[in-house]
């Protein structure tokens, strides 16, 4: 387990990254694709937390950072589950469509969204699927 401050500072440049991605203007920040950017970074990160040098526990310590920056960068927020609700909403389709995402992606922000919003509707979905599967 890493320290948060090893976590701050090895996520510092990709934060980076991303609010520079989503600046329109000197000062002015997309916040609509700025939330695009941080869903994908955060489903990214869950799905294959080794990939990023974390161990799965490092992902409430990376959760808490998360919110910081975003909260520094457009605005405070108390969880994820914003901007996953935003992903699920016809502005968070209508900036997937403008951020140009392939369908992959889309999918993928999406699946994290019901997985985030609805837990017991996305486990029930899941059970279904893999039941669809085996027959």
């Amino acid at each position: 387990m890493q320290s948060s401050a090893a976590i701050a500072e090895h996520f510092e440049p990709v934060f980076k990254d991303i609010r520079e991605r989503a600046t329109v203007t000197e000062r002015f920040i997309d916040r609509d694709l700025y939330r695009v950017y941080i869903s994908t970074l955060w489903s990214n990160v869950v799905l294959s937390p080794d990939e990023v040098g974390l161990d799965e526990e490092d992902l409430p310590e990376l959760h808490d950072i998360v919110i910081a920056e975003i909260s520094d960068a457009i605005g405070a927020i108390d969880s994820l589950h914003e901007v996953f609700q935003f992903i699920s909403s016809k502005d968070g389709e209508r900036a997937m469509l403008e951020a140009r995402l392939t369908q992959s992606h889309k999918d993928l922000l999406q699946y994290f969204a019901s997985m985030i919003l609805d837990p017991d509707g996305h486990k029930r979905y899941m059970d279904y699927v893999r039941e669809k599967q085996k027959k």
